[in-house]
């Protein structure tokens, strides 16, 4: 059998009728589900390998930088006029006329207010009336004892040429006595009630209220017709402020912060009344008198300002910052970067349980203080805890004196655990 009768008797293959495709053979369909399977495993390698290159951890962390500080403790406080005095009343009656109000000036000895004298006058005038009847009184003593002493004087004569008998010289002699006493109680009299016209008359003189210094008024407490009481207190009339063109204010600084104020300090201040600007003063004088409020203990600072233009109000809160350090170029590292001591589960995740188990920190306390950097590469940095030296704080940053940290190093602030 030639080549070409062996391809005659070859079979023909026949593509399948259209109602027989369902019987195709399965070989395509396992070819797929082979792909599908190869695609599925590389994809879950990849991701095993991408997760296994993440740290179980992410650190939050702050820039160390160089930068000025300033330290400033800062206080809240009044201002008041430099010297201000409150006018009252020693004696009790009705307001009669008032002769200044709010924002007047006065001058010292000017008469600001009166009580109505009538009662007073009445009262000088008996006290003279008495004064004149102990007068008259103590003339009468003095006629009385000298018609005493004379008739001692005969009897005298008389018991020694034997005309008198001696109880008549003895009574003669006790009639002098008793004058002479009289008198001393007539003197007593007089004196007292001379002092009671003093005091009538210093009462009245007392209706007459009069300003004690030069100054502003800068409250007024009473209206025409008003009855005030001094028999316990002098009530308070008028405040009248010298100049108000120097203020101070009465700052209350923490016992924590006042070792750090001294006289002489700048300080700078806000008022509410003028949002955006700032007023100066100094310390005049830090006083040691403890004020206690709800278990606070806070100590009085007294700055001077100056207020030419008035603006500062008596009365008004203050908002105190009092410099006492300052650096222009310092190596700075954020507060969050101090605040950050790893716990052991943080310490664990960080350096692994066996470095973990082996760490010693650093000695710290005082000014010195451990930190922790992030150093080596981007993709997997080594947390390194570093000593440092920390000098002035703000409260935002504080100065490092000396350690292994420049600027640009990162500080871990926070360590935070993946989600699985």
């Amino acid at each position: 059998m030639d080549a070409d009768q062996s391809l005659r008797e070859a079979p023909k293959f026949a593509p399948p009728e259209a109602g027989t495709l369902r019987h195709w053979p399965t070989w395509l369909t396992q070819a797929g589900l082979g792909i599908a399977l190869i695609a599925l495993l590389s994809y879950g390698v990849v991701r095993y390998r991408a997760r296994a290159a993440i740290p179980n951890v992410r650190y939050e962390t702050a820039l160390v930088d160089s930068g000025p500080l300033d330290a400033k403790v800062t206080a809240t406080g009044a201002l008041s006029p430099l010297i201000s005095v409150q006018v009252g009343s020693q004696v009790s009656g009705r307001i009669s006329a008032l002769l200044a109000d709010f924002g007047s000036t006065v001058r010292r000895g000017q008469t600001i207010a009166a009580i109505d004298p009538a009662l007073f006058r009445a009262a000088a005038a008996q006290a003279q009336a008495n004064l004149a009847s102990a007068r008259a009184g103590l003339e009468r003593a003095r006629a009385v004892r000298v018609q005493a002493e004379r008739q001692l004087a005969r009897d005298t004569a008389l018991l020694a040429q034997g005309l008198a008998t001696r109880a008549e010289y003895d009574l003669a002699e006790s009639n002098a006595g008793v004058a002479r006493a009289e008198i001393a109680t007539a003197e007593a009299a007089v004196a007292q009630t001379r002092a009671a016209l003093d005091q009538a008359e210093l009462n009245l003189k007392y209706t007459t209220i009069a300003s004690p210094i030069d100054g502003i008024v800068i409250s007024r407490n009473v209206d025409v017709g008003q009855t005030v009481a001094a028999a316990l207190q002098a009530p308070t009339l008028f405040t009248i402020a010298q100049d108000l063109t120097r203020m101070q204010v009465d700052a209350n600084v923490a016992e924590a912060d006042v070792g750090k104020v001294h006289a002489g300090m700048h300080v700078a201040f806000a008022v509410d009344a003028y949002p955006g600007r700032s007023f100066e003063g100094a310390v005049r004088q830090v006083r040691d008198n403890a004020q206690t409020l709800q278990n606070v203990v806070t100590y009085d600072v007294v700055i001077d300002v100056a207020n030419p233009d008035r603006l500062l109000k008596p009365g008004m809160t203050a908002n105190v910052l009092l410099s006492y350090a300052k650096r222009e170029h310092a190596l700075r590292i954020p507060q969050a970067g101090l605040r950050f001591k790893p716990d052991n589960a943080a310490l664990a995740e960080m350096l692994g349980s066996a470095d973990a188990a082996r760490f010693v920190a650093p000695s710290a306390g005082g000014s010195n203080r451990v930190v922790w950097l992030l150093r080596g590469s981007t993709a997997a940095p080594t947390p390194t805890p570093i000593p440092v030296q920390i000098g002035v704080n703000d409260g935002t940053f504080a100065e490092v004196l000396s350690g292994d940290i420049h600027a640009g190093d990162r500080v871990i602030a926070e360590v935070v655990k993946r989600a699985p």
